[in-house]
């Protein structure tokens, strides 16, 4: 069965008549300790640590439930099988809320046994096999597809497979494949890369039908259709939550809806919040605010924060599509504002569309920039997904989800970018008003290397305002981020293997959009 010799006590009144069963599984290479009594299970546990117990329910003395009971008391991560010849339910349930592993119902099978023993001591190897095999059979196929002439839709679908894999791959013993996981999305990188930069213009300044859905369209087109006089929509924007982190997510939020819609969509560049999400609130590239609504526009220069007028923004794209609209937005920063929200659930029942925009993803990505703490916190990316997964466990936005799962709503959850993790310096040379994001610069004389860089010179062919008349734009790529030359070695040592965004990578880029409703 394994490399590994298991110390199993088995617990029967019976158990004399259990020898067949014994000696098969002692020919897999278990160490069977029989015992007739709870109470000498329990004394045994005492002394010696088993890796597995059987129980039989149907004891004299001391009942499977009893024992059970007793020794969860000394030994309480120590897998427990539940033997019964009952069916009743109260049993079953007893059992189950004293955290039996598993329930089996004489007559068992030398097989039964052997199945149990191995989904509870063995899952891990056998997964961790299965996984890399099946990776490494898949990964020819995948490096291929790199390769093609691949449409949005097409890399779209690829960086889900990534996704999957290395969702997979760090679920399995000592994560063997990870070094060649994270090789193959470098590698990807690189040819979306290119795909971005042969592309992105058409699809800007183009009418091309195959071009994705961009940050300006998603309202109307993913949004607006949705919104109904019978039920509200409950609009959630999490500031920098990737794909891989949403994925994370997931499984928590389908215990409580089912997916209507589980996709993704493109950011627009640069994958910012001041500019991909006011361009989602107004159903505006971040060109058309600045010159049509300018007092709702705030350059990359001034200190004012960028990101102060979205419900404006938000009012007046529903105004030109769907001006009966009747909704609110709420933007939650501190634990206050989401007391505040939560408890004004029931009152926002009566609004056909309710915005919120959740910004601790993004606080976490930067909390791990300035704190060493953090960066121990979440030293990988698969750290990176734990700590948003354990945040959202215990957040007021679960709770708000929760409470939504038991009302007539529909509910979208989506952002603005995803965040990249950086590990290359890209040298770039600007005037003292170039901005200070790491992934991408907007200013005058820009200086960078034309090779590893996507530079645009005249920014309002890609939907961007000037900042100053000659100003232009520069967009890191894959997992680099820009240095200036003066002080190159402390700003490399302090920005090196952080989460940044602004530039151009599938982590970036292709973010998540999910419409679902309730179960109940």
């Amino acid at each position: 069965m394994t490399n590994q010799n298991y110390n199993i006590l088995w617990a029967d009144d019976e158990i004399d008549l259990l020898k067949p069963h014994i000696l098969f599984l002692e020919q897999k290479g278990c160490s069977i300790t029989p015992v007739n009594s709870g109470g000498d299970a329990v004394d045994l546990c005492q002394s010696t640590f088993f890796d597995l117990i059987f129980l039989d329910e149907n004891m004299p003395g001391m009942t499977g439930l009893e024992t059970l009971e007793a020794i969860k008391q000394f030994r309480p991560n120590t897998p427990v099988v539940m033997i019964t010849k009952s069916e009743e339910e109260y049993i079953m349930e007893e059992a189950i809320g004293a955290k039996i592993a598993d329930y089996l119902i004489k007559p068992i099978n030398p097989s039964q046994i052997l199945l149990s023993i191995k989904k509870l001591l063995d899952t891990k190897r056998i997964v961790t096999q299965k996984t890399n095999l099946s990776y490494q059979q898949e990964f020819q196929s995948i490096s291929s597809a790199i390769g093609d002439e691949l449409d949005h839709e097409d890399w779209a679908d690829l960086y889900k497979k990534l996704i999957h894999w290395d969702l997979e791959i760090n679920q399995t013993e000592h994560k063997s494949m990870g070094d060649v996981m994270q090789m193959q999305k470098t590698e990807a990188n690189v040819n979306f890369t290119k795909f971005i930069k042969a592309n992105y213009l058409d699809w800007i300044t183009g009418d091309n039908e195959e071009k994705p859905i961009f940050s300006d369209q998603l309202i109307k087109e993913k949004v607006i259709p949705h919104l109904s006089d019978e039920r509200p929509l409950f609009f959630f924007l999490i500031d920098n939550l990737r794909l891989d982190q949403w994925k994370e997510l997931e499984p928590l939020i389908s215990e409580y809806f089912t997916f209507e819609e589980d996709t993704t969509y493109f950011s627009i560049l640069p994958t910012t919040t001041s500019y991909a999400r006011n361009a989602i609130f107004a159903g505006m590239s971040p060109l058309d605010i600045s010159q049509k609504l300018p007092e709702y526009w705030v350059s990359d220069n001034e200190e004012e924060g960028k990101n102060n007028y979205e419900s404006e923004l938000l009012g007046l794209q529903l105004k030109k599509y769907r001006p009966q609209t009747k909704y609110s937005y709420n933007k939650i920063i501190h634990t206050q504002q989401s007391k505040q929200v939560l408890e004004s659930l029931p009152n926002l029942m009566n609004n056909d569309l309710n915005a919120i925009v959740i910004n601790f993803v993004d606080m976490l990505s930067h909390a791990r920039t300035d704190l060493q703490m953090m960066k121990t916190l979440a030293p990988d990316e698969a750290a990176y997904r734990s700590l948003t997964k354990s945040w959202f466990l215990h957040s007021i936005w679960f709770e708000m989800l929760k409470f939504l799962a038991n009302k007539d709503v529909e509910v979208i959850i989506t952002t603005d970018h995803g965040t990249v993790r950086v590990q290359k310096p890209q040298k770039i040379v600007g005037d003292r008003n170039t901005n200070t994001n790491l992934r991408y610069k907007q200013g005058k004389s820009l200086n960078y290397d034309r090779k590893h860089v996507f530079g645009v010179a005249d920014p309002e062919e890609i939907g961007l305002p000037k900042q100053e008349v000659s100003s232009s734009y520069a967009f890191a790529s894959e997992d680099q981020f820009f240095a200036y030359p003066n002080n190159y070695n402390h700003y490399v040592k302090y920005y090196k293997d952080t989460f940044q965004h602004g530039g151009i990578s599938l982590e970036e880029m292709i973010i998540p959009f999910v419409r679902m409703k309730p179960k109940n």
